[in-house]
């Protein structure tokens, strides 16, 4: 996770001080899973839906990209860190058997 706003809100809705204490996600596994979910499924991000929301509604991985990391890897903004997010999402939808489905980039 980045930027304090991001630990303010997260620390919010898990009751958790992350904006004094960001180094809780990095050493409390439980709480480093938490702030994903919450990222997952609650926020937008540069995006116009939670990364939740495009994987469940068919809108493919390319939309999670925008949601996560829109302004940092979207719009022709680094392509190649872009296709390495593509390729190991790939990989890894790979070794679980499932198909990675369309729209991967964003």
């Amino acid at each position: 996770m980045s930027w304090n706003f991001n630990y303010k809100a997260a620390g919010d809705a898990l009751h958790q001080d992350l904006l004094h204490n960001p180094y809780l996600v990095e050493r409390d596994a439980a709480v480093s899973w938490e702030t994903g979910l919450w990222f997952w499924n609650t926020q937008k991000g540069a995006g116009t839906m939670t990364p939740h929301d495009a994987m469940v509604n068919n809108q493919g991985f390319g939309q999670t990209i925008r949601s996560i990391n829109g302004d940092l890897e979207c719009n022709g903004r680094n392509p190649d860190e872009r296709q390495d997010r593509i390729d190991l999402y790939q990989k890894f939808t790979g070794i679980l058997g499932t198909d990675a489905g369309g729209n991967l980039s964003c």
